[in-house]
């Protein structure tokens, strides 16, 4: 199944936005800068699709260096020396503009293809692999994709699964033809790039999407591993990144036991679609004690006070909720509180909290930024349900 994109709107509209975007920065600066690529856009994924690129060039200029006839790259000093040189170099990524716009173009053009048809990206992504070179490409680029993570991060390392395209490509039909009901419209994930610029839904899908045109032909060769101290590196590190991004929480596990079931929970009038399955129990937020600990406190009066969480968060809270619990993407903060507004129960809200939030964007979930969150929705619903 090939995505029906319109090949011409996608590269003109990727041409405009990456031209307002650029008209808006370079004016008062010559460089972009690695870590003011992180928060460029409001789109994370086109964020970090550039930085996706950026990875694969520092990739291919290790391997330059590495391929010189003249000198024992395998010598201990010399690979701890390159692997400094590479580090250092990552931590200073300066773009011009005539460099940079097309990085941002094809950022752009990657993220409405992934975003519309998620399995053609992925299997593309694929075949420029070796194909025993793929688990690795997974491992090193899971942080970089920020949409339909889950149709990826179960094959990571699976096993019994062989290193083939074929055996890789079936295993994603497979997650695919699972999870399609339940992966992101693609319009809720493009709505932050039409911010920028506006982006007509209806002319994105005329005709068939000429991948040849759009994807990169660059063939990535896995880094030995190393001390964690390049600028790639640090993008999965919360807790050393300025900016606080999160790095996907990781595979999902495929055991029994690390699944909440539907005979583990004791629930009233929750359909069984709304309960969590990929988060273990231990990460979950548990909705009867968070209900009973708010109804013997103070905010138990308030209990069914909101008709409309998305239109009762503050303007400090809606900055600080994207920033620490939204992985710095106001688009993920709005469609979750528009969410929990079609939700039934506080029960179903923490359920469904659980399901695409707490484990996906690693919540604290002792945290006060998601206590002051759970406030909020405790005083959107009169029952706990």
């Amino acid at each position: 199944m090939f995505a029906k994109l319109n090949s011409n709107y996608v590269e003109n509209y990727a041409k405009e936005f990456s031209k307002k975007v650029c008209d808006g920065y370079f004016p008062t600066k010559k460089y972009m800068t690695g870590q003011e690529i992180i928060t460029l856009t409001p789109s994370v994924q086109v964020n970090f699709f550039i930085i996706k690129t950026l990875f694969e060039a520092w990739q291919l200029e290790l391997e330059k260096l590495k391929s010189n006839p003249f000198f024992d790259y395998r010598d201990k000093a010399v690979h701890e020396a390159l692997r400094e040189f590479m580090n250092v170099l990552s931590r200073t990524i300066k773009v011009e503009r005539v460099h940079f716009e097309p990085l941002l173009e094809k950022a752009v053009i990657d993220s409405i293809f992934l975003a519309v048809s998620p399995l053609d990206f992925f299997i593309e992504e694929f075949r420029k692999q070796n194909a025993k070179e793929i688990n690795q490409y997974l491992k090193e680029n899971k942080k970089y994709i920020k949409w339909h993570t889950h149709l990826i991060t179960s094959l990571i390392d699976k096993a019994g699964l062989s290193h083939t395209h074929e055996a890789y490509q079936e295993a994603l039909k497979t997650n695919f033809l699972n999870q399609k009901e339940k992966l992101e419209s693609y319009k809720i994930l493009l709505n932050s790039m039409g911010q920028v610029y506006f982006l007509d839904f209806d002319q994105i899908e005329e005709t068939d999407f000429v991948t040849a045109k759009v994807i990169s032909k660059t063939e990535p060769v896995p880094l030995a591993k190393g001390n964690d101290n390049s600028f790639f590196d640090t993008l999965g590190e919360s807790k050393e990144s300025e900016f606080d991004f999160k790095e996907d929480s990781g595979p999902v596990k495929e055991h029994e036991e690390n699944y909440l079931s539907q005979e583990d929970l004791v629930l009233e009038n929750v359909p069984a679609e709304k309960l969590f399955k990929t988060i273990r129990p231990d990460q979950g937020i548990d909705p009867a004690k968070i209900w009973t600990r708010f109804e013997s406190e103070q905010y138990s009066i308030m209990k069914g006070s909101i008709k409309d969480l998305s239109e009762s968060v503050g303007l400090n809270q809606r900055f600080m909720f994207t920033k620490d619990l939204f992985d710095g993407n106001p688009d993920l903060l709005k469609h979750a509180l528009k969410s929990i507004d079609e939700c039934g129960s506080f029960v179903e809200a923490i359920h469904l909290l659980n399901e695409r939030y707490v484990g996906e964007l690693g919540w604290n979930k002792d945290s006060e930024v998601v206590d002051e969150f759970l406030q909020l929705v405790f005083r959107k619903f009169d029952v706990r349900g």
